[in-house]
């Protein structure tokens, strides 16, 4: 069919992190695209976001000021991308073309797609060794680093095993350092990642 939008249906986005919404069309001779409007709908009310006409780009929602883009050079590619998702930007995006053809009729297309922004668990962490890495001379200086991954915020904490079974907090940042090490740091150290 003649400048038929092609999407996805449905996207799936990490909190904090970023999506592009597919929104493409095959650039038909003698059809010119005059509008493109990407509007939201959530709990029932739907807002434009963002319109591109013969003025120029334009955001229209605040909320998605330097967060929203789309391609500037690449005839039939209207796709949408979202920076620093939020958990409200859940909801239905449709993109919506009007082009004018050579007799100066009006062809209107859309195509909505369902985002959803979920939060996603931290990993298990993993422990990166100084350059120096686990057999250390005495008197120098290392560290190890704590490492997960996941949506923000990700907060670390490193333990000591001490006799006894028992775990010594030691720092609650992402790195544990040493300006001077001696035999008495020798031992077992453990990390930790959390996040929401």
């Amino acid at each position: 069919a003649l400048l038929d939008l092609s999407g996805d249906h449905q996207v799936k986005g990490t909190w904090m992190g970023s999506i592009s919404l597919p929104c493409t069309y095959m650039p038909s001779e003698g059809f010119t695209q005059q509008t493109l409007i990407w509007s939201m709908e959530r709990d029932d009310s739907t807002s434009s976001i963002f319109r591109r006409d013969d003025s120029g780009d334009h955001i229209l929602l605040s909320r998605f000021r330097d967060r929203v883009s789309i391609p500037k050079h690449s005839p039939g590619n209207v796709s949408l991308l979202i920076e620093n998702l939020e958990i409200p930007d859940t909801g239905h995006y449709t993109c919506k073309v009007i082009w004018r053809s050579e007799n100066n009729s009006l062809i209107t297309k859309e195509f909505t797609t369902t985002v959803k922004v979920v939060k996603v668990a931290v990993t298990k962490p993993i422990i990166r060794a100084g350059e120096l890495g686990l057999m250390v001379p005495t008197g120098a200086r290392t560290s190890l680093t704590c490492v997960a991954s996941g949506s923000p915020p990700i907060s670390y904490r490193w333990f000591r095993s001490v006799p006894g079974g028992e775990a010594l907090p030691l720092s609650s940042q992402a790195e544990l350092a040493w300006d001077n090490l001696q035999p008495s740091d020798t031992g077992k150290y453990y990390c930790e990642a959390e996040n929401r």
